[in-house]
């Protein structure tokens, strides 16, 4: 059996900074120093985290925490990998809603179609995200209780309270998988097809996809190759899918431009910021996954040789 070597993934480790909470988790139900319960405290994201603070009464009543008791270390704050994800596409964040069966050749030709990855409801089609990306956890815990209240007349309705944080630096991985970037199946064989191909349309589609690639980075002969069986390396039967097979520059295209929008990542909601600070990355042609969180030493920061091939015509 032929084994597949060159880089496997590109995984790559990020430090942002920012202040204040840009991920909320909304009203939470906590207790009041009389022991009544309220939902007038907001909690951001904090990983870990319980209202319930582990007494229960004879009925079975789970008493819940008071709002000031959390530890910030224990249960750090975070953003979110989904709240990460939509910013980092933000320009098409909605665009998948109107993605139907007849306009999928654009979708697929865009940078949602080849990284962010799709599902369209009515038809099935669907692309896998080779992207994995990680929460952005919180390393300071400067989180406090801040207390508010509103204008016009006092009442217990007109107080209420936030989990708030100063300065904050978060830390994250992602990674990017070569099998998942450098194949896209026409084909409804094994339950992946991108989008349904009329006759002769596949060349089409593959063309579109290099034009899309090449404006990333002109100066790459970047190529979507179109074929009517390609079959994964390894496979006991040779049974292949209809699909386009990118080569070596599209995929360094691809992940120039990926690496590229998480280095330039910002966030800002209402009175809070994020943005990345620095990025290390790792050209990982090794069988350990994200060996950039176990030991920095042994990554390889500069592109020294292909990217694995997963896919051959047949």
């Amino acid at each position: 059996m032929e084994k597949v070597t060159g880089i496997k993934s590109v995984d790559f480790k990020i430090i942002a900074k920012g202040h204040g909470v840009v991920n909320w988790n909304g009203p939470t139900n906590l207790a009041q120093e009389n022991g009544n319960t309220v939902d007038n405290h907001t909690l951001p994201k904090l990983r870990g985290y319980t209202n319930l603070s582990g007494k229960v009464k004879d009925t079975g009543y789970k008493y819940r925490k008071e709002p000031t008791d959390i530890n910030f270390k224990e249960t750090p704050l975070y953003i979110s990998q989904n709240c990460i994800r939509h910013h980092l596409f933000r320009e098409q964040a909605f665009d998948v809603h109107y993605a139907k069966k007849s306009n999928l050749e654009k979708v697929l030709a865009s940078i949602t179609g080849l990284i962010r990855g799709y599902v369209v409801p009515e038809s099935q089609n669907k692309r896998t995200s080779p992207l994995l990306l990680e929460d952005f956890v919180d390393q300071l815990g400067n989180g406090n209780f801040e207390q508010f209240g509103q204008a016009g007349e006092r009442d217990n309705s007109s107080f209420f309270s936030k989990t708030t944080f100063g300065d904050t630096e978060y830390h994250s991985y992602g990674s990017i998988s070569i099998e998942q970037l450098q194949f896209i199946s026409l084909d409804k064989k094994f339950d992946r097809e991108a989008m349904s191909i009329k006759e002769g349309q596949g060349e089409e589609v593959a063309e579109a996809v290099t034009k899309f690639i090449k404006s990333l980075n002109p100066t790459l002969a970047s190529k979507a190759i179109f074929h009517p069986n390609y079959v994964r390396k390894g496979t006991i039967f040779e049974e292949g899918e209809v699909g386009i097979l990118l080569n070596d520059d599209a995929i360094h295209a691809l992940i120039e431009h990926a690496i590229e929008r998480v280095a330039n990542l910002s966030i800002r909601q209402a009175k809070s910021y994020m943005y990345v600070d620095e990025i290390l990355v790792d050209y990982n042609d090794s069988q350990k996954m994200m060996r950039i969180k176990r030991d920095v030493s042994s990554i390889s920061e500069e592109r020294t040789g292909d990217y694995a091939t997963y896919f051959y015509a047949k």
